[in-house]
């Protein structure tokens, strides 16, 4: 609620936008959300870490830490398209527990709970049943975020569906946990840019690995490379096998 409050004046006002070292965009509505969600975490869980897209990790003094992303999918944002996302998870332990992606236009709020439920705005949601590669709906935000080899690996993946599709950032995640959209993959990550999406999906019947089936952690390690979330078991091995070139 915080975050939304700041954020949505500053949608298609023409915002200022700088550079970072990295070369990806940031706004003042991306700070400013991030530092109102750091003043209610540090009052209420001190104890706690914070890592966040824009300001230093803060170091916590147990098992928990907090991710952040103000507005995922600033791209978007400066744009004037609202398909991007406040990301807030919750990890024990280098594990998500607790995930929310809220788009802050139109209403929407995915909550991946510790009991083990996914909603959308409250009701429950379900990812999709379809395990069958041929008839699929494949996301990926931008094949300029792949490598050579993971380039040949998409586009082997992106053969074998009906349908593919770019540029949604967090977005195709959510419509993944809604049931919307089979498969999303991804070539590089840093850790805040997933940790919330992995509880909603997995509570909504998919699956969140890199290429190599492996679950994600979160530990620190900032880069995550090779994402691919899927509706389901079946249709989630099949995609690695393609993406493994096997």
């Amino acid at each position: 609620d915080a975050a939304g409050e700041i954020i949505r004046p500053y949608f298609r006002a023409n915002v200022a936008v700088e550079t970072k070292a990295d070369e990806s965009p940031v706004t003042i509505a991306d700070r400013e959300a991030e530092r109102a969600m750091r003043a209610i975490i540090e009052a209420e869980c001190p104890d706690h870490g914070i890592r966040g897209e824009e300001f230093p990790e803060k170091t916590g003094a147990g098992e928990w830490n907090w991710y952040l992303d103000p507005i995922d999918g600033t791209k978007l944002f400066i744009t004037g398209i609202p398909l991007f996302g406040t990301l807030i998870a919750l990890a024990r332990n280098g594990k998500p527990v607790l995930g929310i992606m809220d788009q802050a236009i139109s209403g929407e709020r995915w909550v991946g709970a510790m009991d083990g439920t996914a909603s959308l705005n409250g009701a429950a949601i379900k990812t999709s049943n379809n395990e069958d590669i041929s008839t699929a709906r494949l996301f990926t935000t931008s094949m300029s975020y792949y490598g050579p080899e993971q380039l040949d690996g998409f586009n082997r993946l992106s053969e074998a569906v009906s349908l593919n599709r770019m540029g949604t950032d967090c977005y195709a995640f959510a419509m993944l946990a809604t049931g919307f959209v089979d498969m999303v993959t991804e070539g590089y990550f840093n850790e805040w840019d997933i940790a919330a999406l992995v509880p909603i999906i997995e509570n909504a019947g998919g699956v969140v690995t890199d290429w190599d089936g492996a679950p994600l952690r979160f530990e620190g390690q900032v880069a995550i490379n090779n994402v691919i979330a899927a509706a389901n078991p079946g249709i989630h091995a099949k995609a690695l096998a393609i993406l493994q070139g096997k």
